[in-house]
């Protein structure tokens, strides 16, 4: 990974940009969404650009960008599409300690900016390293289809009822509330009711995961197969993602792994059985991943036995594909 992706915080922040052309538009139509103020240098700015100006959404110093105009700015774009001066700004902004970056050049940026799904407060931005435009412009354009359009309203509304739902214990307790807020209860409320049946919606709800016996512990034995996420069931891979702990065997893939939350809690598998079902006992969710179809093991035995909640998911077994054979006749 070459560059780290973050979202940084515009709100107080100064963002510079040089250039009046296509490649500054193209910049500013993603950066006049933001909370920053945007102060952009062209001596012959587009229409587009003045318009933006004339909206206010913008500054507009109709000149060259020059050394001391970096100085406190966050954030600099050299968008002049002439690689001299897109130069001159680079060397002006890192003097100054400024990342830059220049508009189709990777090399000689210090950050880019991705594809963005935008559902404010809801970003999803998507990178390839520079690698394929095209491909992030194709998922951008696939996740845009998936993503109810009232995504970010749900996000919106859930964030001002944050502080109401630390009323649940922390983890999965909270966790189970707001999945449930955002894939069932929600979208339904708001379907029928707006931004008022929502808001009734996350109140009946609160009571009732209060109102709920805390969940039981569980594990989930999940074969793994070959290694590749994408041939794991749905089930496997909702297992994976609410999981507290999780168990693997040293050879379960990268891959796999990455499917668990950044939260859980990652242990070998020859963390002793005592201790695993312990921490069932105390509710935790556990997934124990092998490779190949997951054959059963002494930890399944002796959790049935304790009376856990267990099931196993058979992941598809290793196939070693035939070496097609050459007719008489072909040419290898």
């Amino acid at each position: 990974m070459d560059h780290f992706p973050i979202y940084m915080k515009t709100d107080g922040a100064r963002i510079v940009l040089s250039g009046g052309g296509d490649a500054a538009i193209a910049k500013l139509r993603l950066l006049v969404k933001t909370q920053a103020q945007l102060d952009v240098f062209a001596t012959a700015p587009s229409v587009a650009i003045r318009d933006l100006a004339q909206s206010g959404k913008i500054s507009l110093h109709t000149r060259d960008l020059r050394f001391t105009d970096i100085a406190g700015a966050s954030l600099v774009y050299a968008a002049d599409e002439n690689d001299a001066r897109d130069q001159d700004i680079r060397a002006m902004a890192q003097a100054q300690s400024v990342p830059v970056n220049i508009v189709d050049n990777l090399q000689d940026s210090d950050f880019i900016t991705p594809a963005i799904v935008d559902r404010d407060p809801v970003t999803i931005a998507i990178g390839t390293e520079g690698a394929a435009p095209v491909l992030a412009r194709a998922i951008k354009a696939s996740l845009e289809e998936d993503l109810s359009p009232v995504l970010g309203k749900l996000a919106e509304i859930g964030k001002s009822f944050r502080s109401r739902a630390f009323a649940l214990p922390a983890g999965r307790d909270r966790r189970d509330f707001w999945a449930d807020y955002y894939n069932h209860a929600g979208p339904q409320a708001y379907a029928n009711g707006g931004d008022a049946g929502v808001r009734d919606a996350l109140d009946t709800l609160l009571i009732q995961h209060l109102n709920e016996e805390d969940a039981a512990g569980r594990i989930d034995l999940i074969g793994t197969g070959a290694g590749e996420a994408d041939m794991l069931s749905i089930r496997a891979r909702r297992a994976i993602d609410r999981a507290d702990i999780v168990i693997a065997d040293a050879n379960v893939s990268r891959e796999i792994l990455e499917l668990a939350r950044r939260e859980a809690e990652f242990l070998p598998a020859t963390t002793p059985t005592a201790d695993i079902l312990n921490a069932v006992r105390e509710g935790a969710s556990i997934v124990r991943l092998k490779p190949g179809t997951g054959t059963p093991d002494t930890l399944i035995s002796e959790a049935l036995a304790a009376g856990v909640d267990c099931a196993i998911l058979p992941g598809l077994p290793f196939t070693k594909q035939p070496t097609p054979q050459l007719q008489q006749g072909q040419r290898s």
